[in-house]
């Protein structure tokens, strides 16, 4: 959160406080106070059933918004892996069915790849954000991060298939990397920094 309660609030649609205070970093600067769901009384669920992660975002981030009559950012993240037909995709979240674990999720689709060279595991992370004002404004950013799907997990930062994404770049998998590069090099990062000038012209 941010010192001052005299900036406007930005509703964050999640119930995670993590993903709250990693937007806390990436939005670090701009003149607003972000809040999550639970902060604002919100416990509706909203359905995420839209066939991009674009549409997912906008899906969310005008529910929410209607809901709380706040500025609402949303997002909608997955992995792609070009192997699996662009798999598991907006269904990341639930490829290894509801209440999965994370590590439940990528022994999947570890087990899926088999032993596939790298070549052949090309993957990137992609993910969408959706600003939505109760005046009707709405804005729409995206970012990627291009990878390639390791043999097994590595690491103990990050979360969900962070542990086998391999970015040859660097050297490291997702969940190596220390959390300011993460914020740099990710696909959440890259769309919120393309997202950081429309928030700074509309709320200053």
């Amino acid at each position: 959160m941010t010192d001052s309660e005299a900036f406007p609030r930005l509703l964050i649609a999640t119930n995670n406080p993590g993903k709250v205070r990693e937007y806390v970093t990436l939005l670090a600067g701009l003149p607003l106070t972000l809040v999550g769901l639970a902060d604002v009384g919100i416990t509706i669920a909203v359905p995420e059933d839209g066939a991009t992660f674009a549409e997912n975002a906008l899906i969310k981030a005008r529910a929410y918004c209607a809901l709380s009559r706040l500025p609402t950012l949303a997002d909608d993240s997955g992995l792609e892996v070009d192997a699996l037909g662009g798999a598991p995709g907006v269904y990341s979240a639930r490829y290894a069915g509801e209440g999965a674990s994370d590590a439940i999720r990528y022994r999947k689709l570890l087990a899926e790849l088999g032993d596939r060279p790298a070549e052949e595991r090309a993957a990137r992370f992609r993910c969408a954000i959706a600003l939505v004002l109760s005046d009707g404004t709405e804005v729409l950013t995206e970012g990627t991060c291009e990878g390639v799907i390791g043999q097994g997990p590595r690491g103990a930062n990050g979360f969900g298939y962070d542990p086998i994404f391999y970015m040859p770049a660097l050297g490291r998998t997702m969940a190596e990397l220390e959390p300011e590069v993460k914020d740099r090099v990710s696909h959440r990062g890259r769309a919120a920094m393309r997202l950081k000038p429309a928030l700074r012209r509309l709320f200053t």
